[in-house]
């Protein structure tokens, strides 16, 4: 193969392998436009239910005809406590989705500046294939006709590779994150089943409650990582998001009706919880395996590749 030629095939792999990222950051930024818009929604319901709430707050504290009808049964204090706990439950959510949406703007604006970088790279390397097409008719290489074709099976089984790596690293990172919440959840639990068994009292609440915070910290990193994994396996034709379980960690209401049926409540959330978090890091682990799999086969498709393609220009 002349050394024209040789350039050539350089140049439409470096080509392909432009189009094939061209292509991945477009699948990429149609997935980070479906959780902007899931967000969006998100936020509007959380706002509606928090003026209802800081509503319904303000009609028991202000002594209006609900905190009379409340005052005559008895239940005024009762109701008013968890009014409260829904307040701030609510405002906790609203603060974690708009972090979120923080996140996605800042992967949407990422993806742009890849999409900017790349510019006409389709148009591009349709050019150099054409110019390429029209020099191979013209010298009847059979060689150079398969190199052709070894370099466009090369560059997209490099850039599956890639995407299958890119997949697997952030799925490795929300493995882990939803274990952390986990970790955290166990602690909670443990600390529920003293409190409820062994009448551990406030201090058990205290321990209960801060690891619950401590879980709805990490719920709301690893939704973050199940976000990001989510886009990645778009990349590789997999649509699916995942989410975790809201972390309920209404604390003050449960504080202040301390009995047996409520810490029964709270520990039955807690299991629940867990049950359900345990359940998508299994579902995580399940594809990370998936991925590692299909990860060793490309790798093995690419070595063969690459040693034909230069057995190919060698012997030219």
């Amino acid at each position: 193969m002349t050394p024209y030629a040789a350039d050539a095939a350089d140049a439409l792999l470096t080509a392909r392998e432009r189009v094939r990222r061209l292509e991945q950051l477009t699948s990429r930024r149609g997935a980070v436009a479906v959780q902007l818009d899931e967000v969006a929604a998100l936020l509007g319901d959380l706002e509606d239910q928090l003026a209802k709430e800081e509503e319904d707050v303000s009609k028991l504290e202000g002594g209006g005809f609900s905190a009379l009808l409340a005052g005559l049964t008895g239940s005024r204090d009762e109701r008013l406590a968890r009014e409260r706990a829904e307040v701030l439950a609510v405002r906790q959510r609203l603060d974690g989705q708009r972090n979120r949406l923080e996140w996605l703007n800042a992967d949407r604006a990422a993806v742009d500046e890849g999409l900017a970088g790349l510019g006409p790279a389709r148009e591009e390397y349709d050019a150099l294939l054409e110019r390429e097409e029209r020099r191979l008719v013209a010298s009847g290489d059979s060689r150079g006709r398969e190199l052709v074709e070894l370099d466009q099976r090369l560059a997209d089984t490099r850039a599956d590779l890639a995407e299958y790596q890119e997949a697997h690293r952030a799925g490795v990172d929300a493995f882990h994150g939803v274990g952390e919440v986990l970790r955290c959840l166990g602690g909670a639990r443990g600390a529920s089943t003293w409190d409820m068994l062994a009448g551990g009292g406030g201090f058990a609440d205290m321990m209960e409650h801060g690891h619950l915070r401590n879980a709805d910290e990490a719920a709301w990193h690893a939704q973050q990582l199940l976000d990001t994994f989510a886009r990645e396996l778009v990349d590789i034709g997999v649509n699916v998001a995942p989410k975790l379980p809201e972390v309920d960690t209404r604390w003050f209401a449960d504080m202040f009706f301390d009995n047996i049926i409520t810490d029964a409540i709270k520990h039955h959330r807690i299991e629940s919880t867990g049950a359900a978090v345990a359940d998508v890091a299994e579902w995580v682990r399940r594809t990370v395996e998936g991925l590692d799999v299909r990860r060793e086969e490309l790798t093995r498709l690419r070595d063969a590749l690459a040693a034909r393609r230069e057995e190919v220009i060698v012997t030219g």
